[in-house]
């Protein structure tokens, strides 16, 4: 099992493990989007190439499937990077690595519909060699915590032609409107699915962003030293780059992306910062995210290998439509599905959400409400 010892190194000043940071990172990682052409007229079959017409959100919804996910077949990706604890008033400490895969497919009815599915997995890597953690020192309690590894079981949806609207939190949550800032509503109120595309020669440009509050599905109340409080505020910022040639070519099921993935929230409940002063910190990260045109060449080796022993489903999708349900996409929901309770006789509620055909995560602390 691999124990992260380089933060706990810099907090106690043995500052020569800086040295290790030019090298600790490598791999590569994870997801894509997609839209339609001119019009109501559909890409069906191999017609070539045909120039989008962003103002049209069917347009939009073809391109955002291509470029975020891919026709036909599913395509696997990867993200991986570094995250750092952010505390008021002092500079930002890097903490761990953070990296993980996507395999997505999409259908895209010229009607203005997109169906979509995916599973998703998630690890922590230690700084200097990149190994998935299984344990972790944290330099601020003193406490080594057993890392809770994501698995997303199997994701799925449908978008239309109006920006989508996530409610991940509880009955009352505000919900939480895609690309907030970038997308206005149209004369009739509706949010018209239009992305901030931008194009510079044959680079295709997207932003996409959530920013969500809402109640933290890992109480105080039953987990204590897992809960940083009754709020979480995690957000996500991807700038993805495409090729405007292989989006608009029809002979092309998907079209490599390339994307900063950036994420600020909350530190994760497996940090055990419920009892710290300073539970309320920031975690902030800065990833790669990517997916190619076929194989798994997009996905770090060290994680490839470790889903190849442990997971190897997450690297399949179910064949067909419609995908069966077994969303897990919230992760502090999961993780309150998979984690008992800490006090005890305190009701665990959110095992009754459990997706029924999902068998629990594979490794990491997940296991423990599974056993």
């Amino acid at each position: 099992m691999t124990s992260s010892l380089f933060v706990r190194d810099l907090l106690t000043g043995r500052r020569a493990a800086l040295g290790m940071l030019g090298g600790m990172l490598a791999g590569a990682a994870t997801l894509g989007g997609g839209g339609a052409a001119h019009g109501a007229e559909a890409p069906a079959g191999r017609r070539g190439s045909k120039s989008l017409d962003f103002s049209n959100p069917i347009d939009n919804l073809y391109a955002f499937g291509k470029i975020w996910m891919g026709y036909e077949q599913p395509v696997i990706g990867g993200f991986h990077g570094l995250m750092y604890m952010r505390m008021p008033g002092k500079r930002l400490l890097p903490v761990f690595g953070f990296t993980g895969t996507g395999i997505m497919q999409a259908e895209f009815d010229p009607k203005g519909t997109l169906k979509v599915k995916s599973r998703e997995t998630g690890y922590f890597t230690d700084l200097r060699s990149g190994d998935i953690l299984e344990y972790w020192d944290n330099p601020l309690t003193g406490e080594r915590c057993e890392v809770y590894h994501f698995y997303n079981g199997l994701i799925t949806g449908t978008l239309g032609t109006e920006v989508p609207q996530f409610r991940p939190g509880a009955e009352g949550d505000a919900p939480t409107t895609m690309n907030e800032g970038t997308v206005f509503p149209d004369e009739d109120g509706r949010m018209p699915f239009r992305l901030p595309f931008s194009r510079y020669g044959d680079d295709l440009m997207l932003e996409w962003d959530y920013a969500h509050e809402y109640r933290n599905p890992v109480t105080p109340e039953g987990w204590p030293t897992y809960s940083t409080g009754p709020t979480i505020t995690p957000s996500e910022h991807f700038t993805m780059y495409a090729s405007l040639r292989e989006v608009e070519d029809r002979d092309l099921p998907t079209a490599r992306m390339r994307s900063g993935f950036a994420r600020l929230s909350e530190c994760w409940p497996w940090m055990r910062m419920g009892k710290h002063a300073q539970r309320g910190l920031t975690l902030f990260g800065r990833m790669h995210s990517h997916k190619g045109l076929a194989g798994t060449q997009d996905v770090p080796p060290k994680v490839l290998a470790y889903i190849e022993k442990h997971a190897p489903e997450f690297l399949t999708l179910p064949p067909g439509w419609p995908a069966p349900q077994n969303s897990r996409l919230e992760t502090w929901g999961a993780f309150a599905q998979d984690v008992p309770p800490e006090v005890p006789g305190y009701e665990w509620k959110a095992r009754e959400r459990r997706p029924a055909t999902f068998k629990g995560p594979p490794t990491g602390l997940g296991r423990k409400g599974w056993a």
